[in-house]
Parts: structure tokens; C-alpha cells; sequence
């Protein structure tokens, strides 16, 4: 269930939205450049030097998994040692913008560009950003502490983007969500209709056998994403003026 376009555009060109988009592509960017074997430098250590662990966030360092003892006692480094090399919360924020294939980081950032340039125009460029990253942090939070003992790299922007997604749903319930279904069918969805969909696509993985642990969906942060985004939108929200919504050319085009 991709989301293709939302049927209105925003009165202002979506700069952070944009910034937002750009910053992970560069960041995935960079990832591509460096090799792939697994070594100190290479693009799995920094993926782990800034993923985020749910152990670590949970129970703090481990001293026995330093980098600079893996280095001096000949042991092998691992993806906890090279975690601990900044503050552990830290990476609650990088995270965010580190991506584990073309795919991952393509399928984020449409999500990103269909919800963020409507709520980015509602919001104002001030708090738009510190919503989109404390959404993100707040939704890494719930994935650590639904799993403590984890040890498997969250990484992406799934979680921002899920709470962009929350106050999407509340601010523009029924705007009409162009949506491409099992990838083949084109259709327009009312938003809480594409949330509802989406909310129980969550719950599926969710209560599947590997969801809850799966290295692949991180379903908790996505719900806690959405149900931070949609709890806290309209103190966020509180005094900005709701715009006029503008139909997109196409959208004029096909009705007349």
C-alpha cells in the first residue's frame, strides 16, 4: 500500500521536507562509497557506530565491548563496540537518517514526501523539524524498551515519518490519499481511511512470529510514531492558521 501523492498541494515549497529528503539520500550516499566487508570503516561498522541498539539505549554501555579494549586485547570488534562510541542517546537522532538498501531508503522518503510538504506548510518551518526528529526519537524510544535485550541495529526514518504520518491523519482526515495498492492499482484514499489500512498493517507484523523482534519492520516505533504524532499535533499546532488547501494541477486538470 504505497502512497503516491496527496490530492492538495502546499502553499509553500517544502524546504525541510525537501532538506529532510535530500540529507538521507547524501547520508545513503555515503554509505554506498564505503566497502562492504565488514571492517572497521566499512559501511556495516558505521551503520553500527550510528544505528540504534535497543539494548544499549535500555542498559547502557557495555566496558567489556569497548572499541579501544577490542582493539588492545586482540578481540573482535562488534557492532556494540562501535555503538558506544558516542553518548547512546545520540543515536536515537542519527539513526533516523541512516538506511539499510535503495528500497528502505526509497519507500521512507516517498512516505516522507507525500505527508511532510501539507504538515511542514501547517506547522512552519520552526516547528516542523523538532516534530519530525522528537517524533523520531520518541518512536526509537518505544522499539528499545519493547525489546530491552535486543541487540539488532534499528535503523531508518520510519518513526519520524510515522509521526508526520499521526499528525497528517488528525490535520487532514479526509484529503484524498493517491495510493498505489498491492503496487499494481492506483486508487484515492481518504487519509484515516490510508491511516486505519496502515495502523493495521502495523498490528499484522505486530502479532506475526517474527514481528515484534523482526530486524526488518520496526512495527513498535511505527505505531508509536503515529499515536505520538496524533496526540500531540494540536498543541504543536496551537496558533498557526490552517491554510487554504490547493488542489494539485492534475487534480484541476481531471475535474474539468
Amino acid at each position: 500500500m504505497l502512497p503516491l501523492i496527496d490530492e492538495y498541494s502546499p502553499r509553500r515549497f517544502p524546504i525541510l521536507t525537501i532538506a529532510l529528503i535530500l540529507l538521507c539520500v547524501v547520508v545513503f550516499g555515503y554509505q554506498q562509497t564505503l566497502p562492504s566487508n565488514g571492517t572497521l570503516g566499512s559501511s556495516q561498522a558505521f551503520e553500527c557506530t550510528y544505528g540504534m541498539i535497543p539494548h544499549e539505549i535500555v542498559s547502557g554501555p557495555n566496558p567489556a565491548l569497548d572499541l579501544q579494549n577490542a582493539r588492545t586485547g586482540g578481540a573482535p570488534l562488534t557492532c556494540q563496540g562501535l555503538n558506544q562510541q558516542h553518548n547512546r542517546f545520540l543515536t536515537l537522532v542519527t539513526t533516523i537518517f541512516i538506511h539499510a538498501s535503495w528500497w528502505h531508503l526509497i519507500g521512507n522518503m516517498i512516505f516522507l514526501w507525500v505527508f511532510g510538504g501539507n504538515l511542514e506548510d501547517r506547522l512552519g518551518r520552526v516547528r516542523f523539524l523538532p516534530f519530525f526528529v522528537g517524533g523520531g526519537v520518541v518512536a526509537g524510544l518505544a522499539q528499545a524498551f519493547s525489546q530491552p535485550s535486543s541487540t539488532a541495529l534499528v535503523i531508518g526514518a520510519s518513526g519520524a515519518i510515522a509521526t508526520v504520518i499521526g499528525a497528517y491523519l488528525v490535520l487532514f482526515p479526509r484529503v484524498g490519499i493517491w495510493t498505489l495498492v498491492l503496487f499494481v492499482f492506483p486508487i484515492k484514499i481518504p487519509a484515516w481511511i490510508w491511516g486505519v489500512l496502515f495502523i493495521a498493517l502495523q498490528l499484522v507484523d505486530l502479532s506475526s512470529p517474527t514481528g515484534f523482534g523482526s530486524n526488518s519492520v520496526a512495527a513498535v516505533a511505527h505505531l508509536a510514531g503515529v499515536a505520538v504524532g496524533a496526540a500531540t499535533i494540536r498543541v504543536v499546532a496551537h496558533g498557526r492558521r490552517a491554510p487554504d488547501l490547493v488542489p494539485r494541477r492534475f487534480h484541476l486538470l481531471a475535474s474539468g
